[in-house]
């Protein structure tokens, strides 16, 4: 239920009645447990930050791209710096700080190639720009969708739900973006960060040949509806 809010939860009975606020009206939605989960704020607090005179802006340590806080000699990383609070991030972020510091020349992390997934069911998973995002840094678009529901191995699977979505730059074919739903999509996401590392063009992945049959053949497909070029739909 997207553009809702829950207004309130009462407890008094058996399970729980919450009141959710949506476009249409209040809706009631009966349930016996509530998850509230209403984000994640940075653990800063007595970690001596005021007495080093370390900077913080927003609940944040303020650092450069290789992780160098306001006074030298001092390094953060992770879910208190300003980055994605993603364990790969943290992960990556420790590397090329600990790289710097040994005086090898590591690249600045690219904070737009970072894989988001959500392990729901069916799983989420997405890099890159969104389609709205895109337009709005002024790309003409190319986009591809290729739905689980033609995919072989999905309908042997019996995980038909989801679909994957690829956004390409219509002049040069960068893969800008790529969302998808479905079963195991967490798994296939690392396809589209390596493509989007190398600055794979459309037509590239769509003469890569995937495998038959497998769910990653949707990404093959999805390219090739953006160019006009699939056949399995």
């Amino acid at each position: 239920m997207t553009s809702s809010s829950v207004e309130s939860v009462d407890t008094s009975g058996a399970g729980c009645k919450v009141q959710v606020k949506t476009a249409s009206g209040m809706q009631t939605l009966e349930c016996d447990i509530v998850l509230s989960a209403a984000g994640v704020v940075a653990n800063i607090e007595n970690l001596g930050l005021e007495e080093t005179g370390i900077k913080t802006e927003k609940g944040k340590v303020v650092v450069d791209e290789f992780y160098n806080t306001s006074v030298k000699g001092y390094f953060a990383i992770g879910d208190i710096v300003g980055g994605q609070a993603l364990a790969h991030v943290a992960s990556a972020e420790g590397i090329i700080c600990v790289e710097k510091i040994a005086g090898h020349k590591p690249e600045p992390l690219d904070y737009n190639n970072i894989p988001g997934c959500t392990y729901c069911s069916p799983e989420i998973a997405s890099v890159g720009y969104t389609e709205k995002a895109a337009k709005a840094a002024g790309y003409e678009l190319k986009i591809g969708k290729f739905p689980f529901s033609a995919s072989g191995k999905a309908s042997a699977a019996g995980a038909k739900d989801g679909f994957v979505k690829l956004i390409f730059d219509a002049k040069y074919g960068e893969l800008l973006g790529a969302h998808m739903i479905g079963a195991n999509v967490t798994e296939m996401i690392a396809e589209i960060v390596v493509a989007r590392k190398l600055e794979t063009t459309g037509h590239e992945i769509i003469k890569s040949v995937h495998p038959h049959p497998t769910m990653s053949e949707a990404i093959m497909e999805a390219a090739a509806d953006a160019y006009g070029e699939v056949i399995h739909l």
